[in-house]
């Protein structure tokens, strides 16, 4: 398997790239491969008089590369020039990325308001299975907030075939999980379920098949609003990461509204696996 990961060179980047737990994480999946991507801004000018910004960036990323190599991986780095998300999707989807990583320091409640980061571009358009690696947001020196990506996963489920096609990713995350919680949030928009397919008994067949793995599991069904009640339950169990899938919209709701996905990626305390639609 082949993974992504994305650098600006900044201090978060630095903290999820060198941080070995997570890499260890990435080897018990099965990743043996990471392309590792920096990207030169379009608005900054190759021209600019004394300053070749490639050339820096392919020096600067050289230690980076040591450490994933040291870490046990093969390497290829890719020094690029474009809009950041739109390159680190093409680089995914061209050498056929089973996953890309990007860190993130998140956003204070007005940035969650506008069209955001790279963290959250990437969450609206990908088509690789992201994580998102969340980073201390104020330290000068920050490091990663939950090491262990896929020890503690929250999955949560509205029952789509985009929700299962997100389950059926433990076939691969099973050998760095532990526990997993698996949540459905009801809203007043779902139909009336029957005796045989109630949203608990939905949950309890999807925690049989994670059992026979050896991963612990519970179960949560709640009332509300969808990302406000997997945030609370975020809060309650303390998951290293959340695993949720990605719908697409139309333009204009991607701009204006946003989805329960993205809201996840812009207000959760820890991790975010983003698995988009096949």
């Amino acid at each position: 398997m082949k993974a992504v990961l994305a650098t600006d060179l900044s201090a978060a980047s630095e903290a999820t790239i060198e941080n070995e737990t997570c890499l260890e994480c990435l080897g018990r999946i099965g990743i043996e491969e990471i392309h590792l991507v920096t990207v030169v801004p379009s608005n900054v000018h190759a021209g600019m008089p004394g300053i070749d910004f490639e050339k820096r960036r392919r020096k600067s990323i050289r230690k980076y590369e040591r450490v994933i190599e040291t870490a046990g991986f093969n390497v290829e780095v890719h020094v690029v020039r474009g809009t950041p998300h739109r390159r680190i999707r093409g680089i995914a989807e061209t050498i056929g990325a089973s996953l890309t990583v990007v860190g993130s320091r998140g956003k204070s409640p007005l940035e969650n308001r506008v069209i955001g980061s790279t963290a959250r571009n990437l969450a609206r358009t990908t088509e690789t299975p992201l994580i998102v690696n969340r980073i201390e947001r104020e330290a000068d020196e920050p490091s990663v907030l939950r090491q262990h990506l896929f020890q503690r996963i929250l999955y949560a489920t509205d029952f789509s075939e985009n929700a299962r096609e997100a389950f059926e990713t433990f076939s691969y995350l099973r050998h760095a999980t532990q526990e997993a919680t698996l949540v459905h949030v009801e809203t007043p928009k779902d139909p009336e379920p029957t005796a045989d397919d109630g949203s608990d008994s939905r949950l309890s067949e999807l925690a049989a098949k994670l059992e026979e793995w050896d991963i612990e599991t519970r179960n949560e069904v709640r009332q509300g609003d969808p990302a406000d009640e997997i945030l609370a339950v975020e809060d309650a169990v303390d998951p290293t990461t959340i695993l949720v899938g990605s719908r697409g919209h139309s333009r204009l709701r991607r701009l204006l509204l946003g989805s329960v996905s993205e809201d996840l990626v812009a207000r959760a305390n820890g991790n975010v696996m983003l698995v988009p639609p096949a």
